[in-house]
């Protein structure tokens, strides 16, 4: 008998399941649901085999059934007590599980990020080729009643979370929520109920206080699906009838059914770098590599995991897992510095390579970052790769190209300073040929992971150049996720205080979040005779601030966290807040907080003065206008403070208006 406890955490369950349990309670076990969620997570908790078993009280054993660690139907959870299975135990034990979504489905595995600010890989459907143009197969110009009645009832169901807040939305609301996404997957609507999943996922976190949780996330997956179903259920794209601007294609709104793969035929790769996946039910490692035409491409390996204490130790183990592609018996960290020939290799149009039964691949050598063509990601100015990765956020996640979201930059770091006054310090590097100073940040912020203590050590290196990799954190002033540092090209005329001094093994490379850098590994350099070491850079004393975007941002946040009912202030700090968004020149912004918040207090009232319910539409949709608009508003300052004059910094102060 293979017996484990409670490190092994609760089994994955499907978001149908959860909302067809939840749904058969009363009324009344509703309103205890969550208290009672509270109570049955404190109880201990055994596996044997596919099914884990709870001790309800000394007279009731719950046991939930889940091959292969998912939950995938109602029936599956067993309660022992006499209200069995209207109980409210079922409802709570499915409603402590991890979502993991359906492979079939296309969606996403996990609602939280790889990265901070970045999505999981998504778990793909079987294996299918196409042609590299069709992305989205043609479909009816008008929805169906189906999906039209889907749409509507997804944007009711998210319009009450957002107006509940993370603070009032319990079990019942995210049920509702998940019974909603369920319905529009059937329907046909695999985006907007992927990005439902998400949503749900992301409170959860919230509510529970998983340490991977950013109210950034959160606020932008509302935002998508907020913003899906009103594109869904607009007159234009209802009907098919065409207005005066050009609508989003229904095709894109919609989403697609599972990842197509098309046939690449040959394809020659070289390993770039690797880096861990920690979400909040998965973990694993993604590599990646680029072929001989400069096209980025990634291999994941992704699992559930059910405990998040022993999730971060899991994921830097996934980086000697291996590479899933052919044959080929290399490990991810081996990968990131080698190379692979492949025959009948498929690749999806987001890079993702397949690795069917006809794949075939052998090792092969690899390229150093200095060299063809790995050499020419570095080739590209920072202002034209910032843009790229700005371009590609407007994409829907399953079409964007791999790696659009990476940087690539030759920088010299300047050590730990302020970003603002009275910021935290952070590590600030100034890009090769221009004046240019970035703020560079843990790929992830776990804290088992190897980025941030990879990043105290490389804070002490004050003028060590490096060649590196970096994920865009959209900001009013240039941010980087570090992921991967190299050696700079040859600098021998231009030597510096310190510099990398990898091991031979190491290809001149490392992955900063599966391996930890050491003391030893920057190496002091003495000075040449004939190529003395000039004075070391300057260190900024801080970097300044851009336009108050915080005042309408934070609201937008506020929304999302305490709900509708405490989001209007005083009047003295709603004139406060509207004078210092015009005296900057955000007119727009000043407009918006205030229908915002006239949003929030409009309650209907019936004679008696008691405040009746209503659809908060309303409010939706004014949060909606202003969450678009600060996104549009940091996607603008991003790209100004990335210039490639030098002069970002000096534009930020400047007053913003869109």
């Amino acid at each position: 008998m293979n017996t484990t406890t409670q490190e092994n955490g609760w089994p994955g369950v499907r978001p149908e399941v959860v909302a067809e349990v939840v749904s058969a309670l009363s009324a009344r076990l509703q309103k205890r649901l969550d208290g009672a969620a509270a109570k049955l997570a404190q109880r201990p908790l055994s596996r044997e085999g596919d099914e884990w078993r709870v001790e309800v009280d000394e007279e009731a054993l719950l046991v939930l059934h889940a091959p292969g660690g998912v939950i995938a139907d109602p029936a599956s959870v067993h309660c022992g007590c006499l209200l069995a299975p209207a109980c409210v135990h079922r409802a709570a034990a499915v409603t402590l599980c991890p979502l993991v979504e359906a492979i079939e489905g296309g969606a996403e595995s996990s609602g939280a990020g790889a990265g901070a600010g970045a999505d999981a890989p998504r778990a793909e459907g079987p294996e299918t080729t196409s042609a590299p143009e069709p992305v989205f197969p043609p479909e009816p110009a008008a929805l169906t009643p189906s999906e039209l009645a889907a749409a509507r009832h997804l944007h009711r169901a998210a319009c009450a979370l957002l107006a509940a807040g993370v603070s009032g939305a319990g079990a019942v609301s995210q049920a509702e929520l998940l019974r909603a996404a369920h319905r529009a997957r059937v329907a046909g609507l695999y985006r907007p109920a992927a990005a439902a999943v998400t949503v749900v996922t992301r409170v959860r976190a919230a509510r529970s206080g998983a340490p991977d949780h950013r109210l950034v996330d959160l606020v932008s997956g509302l935002r998508e699906l907020l913003g899906l179903t009103v594109a869904l259920s607009t007159p234009v794209n209802a009907s098919g009838a065409s207005g005066a601007s050009e609508p989003t294609p229904l095709g894109e709104l919609r989403g697609s059914a599972r990842q197509a793969y098309a046939e690449e035929g040959g394809l020659r790769l070289y390993g770039l770098f690797a880096e861990p996946v920690l979400t909040a039910t998965h973990v694993g490692a993604v590599s990646w590599a680029v072929d001989a035409g400069g096209r980025l491409s990634t291999v994941a390996e992704v699992t559930p995991h059910g405990d998040a204490e022993t999730a971060a130790p899991l994921a830097v183990g996934a980086g000697n897992r291996t590479v899933r592609l052919g044959d080929a018996a290399l490990s991810h960290r081996e990968f990131s510095r080698a190379g692979l020939a492949v025959q009948g290799a498929t690749r999806s149009a987001g890079g993702r390579l397949g690795a069917g039964a006809s794949v075939r691949a052998v090792r092969a050598a690899g390229a150093d970052w200095t060299a063809e063509p790995v050499a020419g990601l570095w080739s590209e100015p920072p202002g034209a790769q910032v843009a790229r990765a700005l371009a590609a956020q407007e994409l829907p996640y399953e079409s964007r190209p791999a790696g659009s979201d990476l940087l690539f930059l030759d920088v010299t770091l300047l050590g730990a300073a302020p970003t603002g006054p009275g910021g935290a310090a952070r590590l600030l590097a100034r890009a090769a040929g221009s004046d240019l100073v970035i703020a560079l940040l843990p790929g992830h912020e776990h804290p088992d992971l190897a980025f941030r203590a990879n990043l105290a050590l490389l804070a002490t290196a004050h003028g060590l150049r490096l060649r590196l990799i970096g994920r865009l954190e959209r900001a009013d002033r240039p941010q980087l996720r570090l992921l991967a540092i190299g050696t700079p090209p040859d600098g021998s005329d231009q030597p510096g205080p310190i510099r990398l001094a990898l091991a031979a093994d190491r290809a001149g490379r490392a992955n900063l979040g599966l391996e930890r850098l050491q003391t030893a590994d920057l190496q002091a350099t003495a000075p040449r005779a004939d190529h003395p070491a000039g004075p070391l850079p300057e260190l900024p004393t801080t970097l300044p601030d851009g336009p108050p975007v915080h005042v309408l941002a934070r609201r937008v946040a506020q929304a999302v966290t305490t709900g509708r009912s405490v989001l209007a202030p005083s009047a003295a700090t709603a004139a406060a807040d509207r004078s210092l968004l015009r005296v900057a020149g955000l007119s727009t912004a000043a407009q918006l907080l205030d229908g915002l918040r006239a949003a929030a207090a409009d309650h209907r009232r019936d004679v008696f003065g008691r405040v009746v319910p209503d659809d908060h539409d309303a409010f939706a949709t004014a949060w909606l206008a202003a969450a678009v608009y600060t996104e549009a508003l940091a996607t603008a300052l991003c790209s100004a403070a990335w210039a490639a004059d030098g002069t970002a910094t000096d534009r930020t102060r400047q007053p913003a208006r869109v």
